[in-house]
């Protein structure tokens, strides 16, 4: 049943391919445990983007843990399984917080996958066009390896995992490097709530030898940018606002504008995208294709 379901879907999002006109770059963003900062990131790297004239969505895949609400201080009273049930439209649980973003309200990769009814799924894909005009979508993932979480790295065009220079949070960060290596070739890092660069480099090239020495093979592993400890990031998420918003011109603001600045660069450049796939719809398209 699974499999013929699978089929199904395949075919429907085959022929809603053929309507897409702009290439969505997906950007997973992860860690491997949770309290590293990964949503604060994932927020004000959204922000960054789109304050740039990019468009921008940013997909709460964080199960359990959902908090880009409380990140972009906004109530989510819906979220996509309410679409995929067909108890919303997907007009109604998109909540634009500035120009060019959009927060989509999500729901795990397993969960989601598990729908039933075609012609319920058939008219979201049809009501997801309305994303299709979408430059890159951030995917903010729960923490760890769990199976719905690979699903949306799988499904990225880049993987980019969260770290801060403690024991602990590096060996679950070296975990989930092991783990992306089984599925993709390419990694980028951020060294969140360190002392600067030196101490970024530092615990970095440390992982980096250990994923050589253990990992080997092709494992292209980066440094994409670091964010130096700052009172102001946490103050700004007490207080429901983004960093980068409360405080352009801090340094913390501007390790984040480095950060962005590359990601920038690879939209140009159109960098290893070679799908037509748009948007959500877009974005289901690969996890039905790893389903």
């Amino acid at each position: 049943m699974m499999g013929h379901q699978a089929e199904k879907l395949e075919e429907l999002v085959a022929s809603n391919a053929k309507k897409k006109s702009k290439k969505t770059r997906f950007i997973a963003i992860t860690s491997g445990k949770g309290g590293v900062g990964k949503s604060t990131i994932s927020s004000n790297l959204a922000y960054m983007l789109s304050q740039q004239g990019i468009n921008v969505g940013i997909f709460d895949a964080d199960i359990g843990l959902a908090n880009l609400d409380v990140m972009f201080n906004v109530k989510i009273k819906k979220n996509i399984l309410h679409v995929l049930k067909g108890e919303a439209k997907v007009s109604d649980i998109l909540i634009p917080i500035t120009r060019n973003l959009i927060l989509i309200p999500g729901e795990s990769g397993d969960e989601i996958l598990k729908y039933s009814d075609m012609a319920l799924f058939e008219r979201f894909m049809e009501e997801a066009q309305v994303l299709d005009k979408l430059d890159v979508m951030i995917i903010d993932t729960g923490a760890g390896i769990g199976e719905h979480i690979q699903m949306f790295l799988n499904a990225a065009d880049d993987v980019i995992v969260v770290t801060v220079p403690d024991p602990a949070a590096i060996t679950d960060a070296y975990a989930t490097i092991k783990t992306i290596a089984a599925l993709r070739d390419d990694v980028s890092v951020i060294m969140n709530q360190v002392k600067g660069e030196k101490e970024a480099v530092g615990v970095f090239e440390k992982i980096k030898k250990v994923a050589k020495a253990n990992i080997g093979g092709n494992l292209d592993l980066k440094l994409l940018g670091k964010i130096n400890e700052d009172v102001k990031v946490s103050s700004s998420v007490k207080q429901r606002s983004l960093f980068c918003a409360s405080y352009p011109s801090s340094a913390v603001t501007k390790d984040m504008q480095n950060i962005m600045k590359k990601i920038a660069a690879k939209l140009e450049r159109n960098v290893l995208v070679t799908s037509n796939e748009s948007g959500l719809s877009g974005l289901f398209k690969r996890l039905i294709d790893h389903f």
